[in-house]
């Protein structure tokens, strides 16, 4: 046997530890373009256009209806003989104890009708006075009245402001009146001239009233 023995090698193999693999970082995902798709902004729908309401016209002279005439020439009768308001005359035409036409006919009949309701409120007051011998603040009442003669606050005005009258006398016929009728004592007389819920005439109007009496 040869001294040596063949020692067996126990040098072993170096394994060379795998290299590391880089890992790549994950590719960035690219922004989306924001110029690469536009998105289109909705279109704006227009607004239909409003048409303006047609404006009705007034019936041609030949196509307006009897009843719109008839209650015409009512109205104007009533203006001309008993010197009533707009309103009044109104009232009167769609009455069911009046003329009973249909408002639409009463409408067209005050809308056409051509009057002076200053000179129908003057007119009405100078009645009031002369026949009823009434105080100025108590015929501006009736004719502004919605129980009366209904005209306008300015119409009212203009007619007691030009009427010319004797409001003493005015007062005076009232106190003989209540005396002869009524046989009312002086100064009972005195207070309904004055009162408010009476016949409104001034103060002075109704001490001159009852001075006069026996006059």
């Amino acid at each position: 046997m040869n001294g040596s023995d063949d020692g067996e090698d126990t040098s072993t193999t170096t394994e060379s530890a795998p290299a590391a693999v880089e890992e790549e970082a994950p590719a960035e995902e690219a922004a989306p373009e924001e110029a690469a798709i536009d998105e289109e902004a909705p279109a704006e729908e227009e607004a239909p256009e409003e048409e303006a309401p047609a404006e009705e016209e007034a019936p041609a002279e030949g196509d307006v209806p009897a009843e719109y005439t008839s209650a015409l020439n009512s109205a104007e009768s009533y203006s001309e003989m008993l010197h009533m308001s707009k309103q009044g005359i109104f009232d009167q035409l769609t009455s069911e104890y009046g003329d009973q036409f249909s408002e639409e006919a009463a409408q067209y009949a005050v809308d056409n009708l051509e009057a002076d309701w200053n000179d129908n409120a003057l007119k009405s007051a100078e009645s009031y006075s002369e026949t009823l011998h009434m105080s100025k603040q108590g015929i501006y009442d009736q004719l502004t009245s919605e129980y009366g003669e209904q005209f306008t606050e300015e119409q009212a005005q203009y007619a007691i402001d030009t009427i010319v009258a004797d409001w003493n006398q005015n007062a005076l016929e009232s106190a003989k009146s209540y005396r002869d009728t009524m046989d009312m004592s002086p100064e009972a007389i005195r207070d309904q001239l004055s009162s408010e819920y009476g016949d409104q005439f001034t103060q002075e109007e109704a001490d001159y009233a009852v001075e006069n009496l026996d006059g």
